[in-house]
């Protein structure tokens, strides 16, 4: 749909998961609203026009996606500002230390000035002061992180990326796709007359022409190739399900209007889940749940993050609220949000980072679409590169290769070490940098511990960094 609008003739099925994340398919009949981004999968509808493109949902999308991420901060780079003030002050120093003493001595002591000396001094000083241990190492201890990251398929976009994820505070989910498989699959079978494996195979045999996502969960579950000389009669009422012949028994695969219509009495199913009624020659045979699947280490994920001191931990979604409750609960999320757009998530998103401390970095994790516009104002947006959208891996500054969000604690762990590498590079580098020249400008060190506090310690420092690059433990 391009364009949004509201339905004046027909009845289909659309999905809306580029723009909700909910994976299960909206009924919509005349009358009522559509929004531009979703996909028609049955019927034909005839749509009138409610808003211009640059008004329409779509557009708006790509509107919040421009507009968040100018809105994010950066990180400020410490090297950079400090070299920009270590280097001329050293240089003026060094200057002061050949000329000053040996003026003072000829002009006010009376003694003879010893510029060799002097000189010799400041030269030492010189080499001490180079900075080349912290221009080289802090680089490099990034660098090596970024590739250590990479190795367990962590893509991170930056150094300052890598420097922010250190300072998370609160990780925000998304639910479809991220903490769910974001699949249709059969789970249960329930108050069932006929055998379960029969059940399923008259379902999907009655489904073998309908392209809908229900009827494709039904097929795989299945597991073999139709055979459509046993099936017979094939009407699909749009809307309520499918009737057909399989094997000469009537079969009535849908939901329950279609047990209403075929005078049926349906039995209520207490899970989670699209439940499907089936009827075989005129009497109620049970009720397949189909439901998409937590990925299994979505609850591993959560308390992983609980380890790395992040206590809050959010779940927002377009799915409905009894879903995403369920599937939080399952998994040890405490805080929820349900039925929200693009924009109800940036907003909330906007609620989550007032609250929070000033220093303390928000995470969020998405794959679709309707999730690029949240990646882009969050501080660090982090998404599925198997299965996420373009556009969630464009606006995304971490992306997750196999789609494992276990990997998302890990990579805080990384950039933790990475970090506590760094601040030790700076210390030990300027440490050992002031004591030598302190005691070059004495006249107690040489030049070959100059040489030490500038190459000995690049060296030591380098050798430090590439402990960034090992992370498969953490």
């Amino acid at each position: 749909m391009p364009i949004d609008g509201v339905v004046v003739d027909g009845n289909s099925s659309i999905n809306t998961s580029a723009l909700t994340g909910e994976s299960l398919p909206k009924e919509i009949k005349s009358g009522e609203e559509i929004l531009s981004g979703s996909i028609n999968l049955t019927g034909l509808l005839k749509i009138k026009t409610t808003k211009e493109f640059g008004d329409s949902t779509v557009a708006k999308i790509l509107d919040l996606v421009e507009n968040a991420s100018s809105r994010k901060s950066k990180s400020e780079h410490f090297i950079s500002k400090f070299a920009a003030i270590y280097t001329p002050v050293v240089c003026y120093l060094a200057l002061a230390l050949a000329l000053l003493p040996p003026l003072v001595k000829i002009f006010i002591i009376g003694q003879s000035g010893e510029w060799g000396v002097w000189l010799y001094r400041a030269l030492t000083f010189l080499v001490i002061s180079c900075p080349c241990a912290l221009v080289v190492s802090i680089p490099l201890s990034f660098f090596a992180g970024l590739g250590g990251a990479s190795k367990e398929g962590i893509l991170i976009k930056g150094s300052n990326y890598l420097e922010a994820l250190s300072n998370a505070g609160s990780v925000v989910f998304d639910k479809t796709g991220t903490l769910t498989k974001g699949v249709f699959q059969v789970n249960e079978i329930h108050h069932n007359k006929l055998d379960k494996d029969k059940i399923i195979e008259y379902a999907a045999h009655a489904e073998m022409a309908s392209l809908h996502p229900v009827s494709k969960s039904l097929k795989a579950a299945y597991g073999k190739d139709i055979d459509s000389e046993r099936v017979t009669d094939i009407k699909e009422l749009s809307g309520n399900g499918v009737t057909a012949k399989v094997d000469g028994k009537r079969i009535a695969v849908g939901n329950e209007k279609l047990m209403n219509l075929l005078g049926l009495e349906s039995i209520k199913c207490h899970s989670l889940g699209t439940v499907i009624h089936m009827a075989v020659d005129g009497g109620y045979a049970g009720h397949i749940l189909i439901s998409d699947i937590v990925k299994p280490s979505a609850s591993a994920s959560v308390a992983a993050l609980r380890n790395t001191n992040i206590d809050k931990i959010v779940m927002l979604t377009g799915d409905g609220k009894e879903i995403a409750e369920s599937v939080a609960d399952s998994i040890g999320i405490k805080e929820t949000y349900a039925e929200l757009l693009p924009q109800g998530k940036v907003e909330k998103v906007e609620e989550l980072l007032k609250s929070m401390p000033s220093k303390a970095k928000l995470v969020f994790v998405g794959d679709g679409i309707n999730d690029a516009p949240v990646l882009s104002r969050a501080d660090i947006g982090i998404a599925m590169g198997g299965i996420g959208s373009d556009a969630a891996i464009e606006a995304a500054d971490v992306v997750l290769l196999d789609d494992d969000p276990l990997k998302i604690a890990k990579a805080i762990k990384i950039s933790k070490k990475c970090l506590n590498i760094v601040y030790q590079n700076i210390f030990f580098s300027i440490g050992i940098k002031v004591l030598c020249l302190i005691l070059g400008a004495l006249g107690i060190a040489s030049m070959w511990a100059a040489i030490f506090a500038d190459v000995g310690v690049m060296i030591l420092a380098v050798l430090n960094a590439i402990r960034a690059m090992f992370v498969s433990d953490l």
